[in-house]
């Protein structure tokens, strides 16, 4: 098997890099110092240089304008994000678009994606349930209602909610099947509730009262949520991979600038190792990510259903960007911890991922039930 990347892959990975060149972390209040949301919105003038370089249509087909290409491309992508923190809904919006072109039918699509690839659309996905641990497709409910469905329920922390003009909700018919709702941010029955990420972020707290949505905008495909939730836990993966890229690279160039006894302390025993276990980390969290997207993409056969890849590569990612980030502030001492040094955003934003679609614990349990459903032989 040839695992490495294709040039369009990697074309898609060169185009990031320079939309993301002058992307600068500091550019919102510090969380740390600001009470409420660093920033009403997302980067609009960075969502439009996206727009323009073709990376918001990655997914789609040509047909909507799109590159045609596959979840490896866009992890790629969405590691360089995480690099500079950009703060626009890249995950949400291209999991959402992809999963209309697969399971939305051709109707729902031609609506609807050639706006989402030039950025007009915005698209976000409400994947948290009602507490954030709970299954998301159980926190709302879905009734036929002549030509519509009626949803009703609760569900907290929906990414950049403020800033969608489409919300892609998972309800719970009463057949017990999950159907996929594209639901207005401006629509009678819909409201939302601030909420503040650890990033500083403004989430949103949807809130469902028999909100009426056209039939047409609802996708009842089986599989449309569990592809979905999937493609989303493993974006995170990538998130959690740059930023984690980017901080033991933030702390590699101060141990080897910062000098205790008339050494760098980078030269120290404790230090080295400390690092290295981190670059094993990240080492790990990239093998497990690529083995996700890969199967994501392909539909590859494995021991496991594609779940249980989505799984290890997210306990990796949860685990591994939390040990990043706290060994990067124990290196950096009191440094690590100053307001005017970029570090605490990417501690902060790496809370947020760890926690994002489920932590560790979660991700472990949903092995375990897969260990004991599929054993390996």
């Amino acid at each position: 098997m040839d695992f490495t990347f294709t040039e369009e892959q990697l074309a898609a990975a060169e185009a990031a890099q320079g939309v993301f060149a002058g992307v600068v972390p500091d550019a919102v209040p510090s969380p740390a110092l600001t009470a409420g949301a660093v920033a009403e919105d997302f980067d609009r003038p960075l969502w439009t240089r996206l727009a323009e370089a073709d990376l918001l249509s990655l997914l789609l087909d040509a047909e909507y304008a799109g590159a045609g290409l596959d979840a490896i491309a866009l992890c790629l992508v969405l590691r360089e994000s995480a690099k500079v923190l950009a703060r626009v809904p890249l995950l949400e919006h291209s999991a959402a678009a992809a999963a209309v072109q697969t399971y939305g039918g051709k109707e729902l699509a031609a609506e609807l994606l050639p706006r989402a690839g030039r950025g007009t659309l915005v698209l976000t996905v409400a994947a948290s349930g009602r507490s954030g641990h709970d299954p998301a497709e159980l926190a709302v409910t879905a009734r036929p209602d002549g030509d519509a469905w009626l949803l009703d329920g609760v569900q907290t922390a929906v990414p950049w909610a403020y800033g969608a003009d489409l919300v892609a909700v998972p309800a719970r018919t009463e057949t017990d099947r999950t159907v996929l709702a594209l639901v207005p941010r401006d629509h009678e029955g819909v409201a939302l509730a601030e909420q503040i990420s650890t990033s500083g972020e403004r989430l949103g707290e949807l809130r469902l009262e028999s909100a009426r949505i056209p039939a047409r905008r609802v996708i009842d495909a089986d599989g449309a949520w569990e592809w979905l939730r999937g493609l989303l836990a493993t974006g995170t993966c990538a998130l959690a991979l740059g930023l984690g890229e980017r901080v033991l690279g933030m702390t590699s160039a101060y141990a080897g600038k910062r000098e205790q006894f008339g050494h760098p302390i980078a030269s120290f025993q404790a230090v080295a190792v400390q690092a290295a276990d981190r670059y094993i980390d990240l080492r790990a969290m990239e093998a497990t990510l690529w083995q996700a997207a890969w199967r994501i993409s392909l539909g590859a056969p494995g021991p496991l259903p594609v779940s249980g890849d989505i799984a290890v590569a997210k306990i990796w990612a949860s685990e591994g960007v939390r040990r990043v980030v706290q060994t990067a502030q124990h290196l950096h001492g009191g440094f690590g911890a100053d307001t005017d040094y970029a570090l605490h955003r990417y501690h902060a934003w790496a809370k947020h991922l760890e926690l994002s679609l489920g932590p560790a614990a979660a991700h472990e349990e949903t092995l375990g039930d897969l260990l004991a459903a599929h054993p390996l032989g």
